[in-house]
């Protein structure tokens, strides 16, 4: 297991370093001066050099490249003089939109993004595999039916209708405050309040996901339900809910693992629809605004940089969990 351990970790920590290297030079070599955007209306060539080299856009790429990863593990300075400035570790750059290290801004709004993955990554997981497994065991009667028609709606309707669909009702019936909507609210100082900002965007995109987990867990256990050693425990005279428990949902629901963990990545990068629907303050809303409005290139550079990250390191947590589930993986 340890040798499984130190070959997993050694290959992330080659892919996030590929991955930091891709993302700054894409960005880098896009025909956008960012010294010319943050300048303002009375841009003039010197104003913009001055800007080039606050922003450190005035050496080579890889020169810059290297002054961003030390300032990831060491902090970095801008500017030089009386016009010097620094932002602590992890140094992901400077908005000079608005001000403020990137770091900052990102931690303002990772709690609300995080706050918004792990409520619906738990909400659709108790849905979608609760029903996956009910639809298995009742097949072709009508709770297995109306799952069916449970799987179609969620993966037919788009999350931006049914996230709509939602804060409507919830305001007609009074159910959402829309004074209060989006406001960040911390779970340990006021947990009702956090719970209440938080239920309807959790709905919506547990919907949307729960729908895929329900007919991927169906298909599993009926899949692992026909194995040889699953007859072989019934024939033994194993309680069906052992049976049940302990053989088929051990095999069956260890791929979704898998899909489990990269969708809760996928969240953490953002979830932009269900973020601008609820008003919620996140890393989603936050890359939007920065792309569309201010293209606020260090941000959208630093959130890119974070939601492959956050992908690269859950499919790591994957790995390891799958290990221990099957031991088989650890000899692949």
């Amino acid at each position: 297991m340890l040798k499984y351990l130190f070959k997993r970790l050694t290959a992330t920590a080659l892919v996030l370093t590929l991955v930091s290297m891709s993302v700054f030079i894409i960005f880098a070599v896009l025909p956008i001066d960012p010294a010319r955007l943050t300048c303002g209306k009375g841009c003039s060539p010197p104003v913009i050099e001055a800007n080039r080299h606050r922003l450190g856009l005035d050496v080579p790429l890889q020169v810059q490249y290297g002054r961003f990863v030390k300032g990831i593990f060491l902090g970095r300075t801008f500017g030089e003089g009386a016009a010097e400035f620094s932002c602590p570790a992890p140094a992901l750059g400077y908005s000079f939109n608005r001000h403020e290290c990137v770091t900052k801004l990102i931690a303002a709004a990772f709690p609300v993004t995080f706050s918004l993955a792990i409520g619906a990554f738990f909400l659709w997981l108790l849905l979608g595999v609760s029903l996956g497994i009910l639809a298995a065991k009742r097949q072709n009667k009508w709770q297995d039916k109306a799952s069916t028609v449970f799987v179609l709606m969620g993966i037919s309707l788009p999350t931006f209708i049914s996230g709509i669909l939602i804060l409507l009702l919830a305001l007609q019936f009074g159910l959402l405050d829309p004074i209060e909507m989006g406001r960040w609210v911390s779970p340990f100082t006021n947990p009702i309040g956090w719970a209440k900002n938080f239920i309807f965007p959790w709905i919506t995109l547990a919907l949307a996901f729960a729908a895929t987990y329900t007919r991927f867990t169906r298909a599993n256990v009926l899949e692992t339900s026909s194995e040889d050693y699953i007859r072989t425990a019934r024939a033994k005279g194993l309680p069906e809910k052992i049976v049940l428990r302990k053989h088929i949902l051990r095999a069956a629901l260890a791929p979704i693992l898998t899909i489990a963990g990269l969708d809760f990545a996928g969240l953490l990068g953002g979830a932009i629809i269900t973020e601008n629907i609820f008003n919620l303050p996140g890393l989603g809303r936050m890359s939007i605004r920065a792309v569309l409005t201010d293209y606020d290139l260090p941000i959208i550079v630093a959130t890119t940089l974070l939601a492959a990250t956050f992908v690269v390191v859950m499919n790591l947590i994957v790995d390891i969990a799958y290990a221990y589930i099957d031991p088989r993986v650890r000899v692949a």
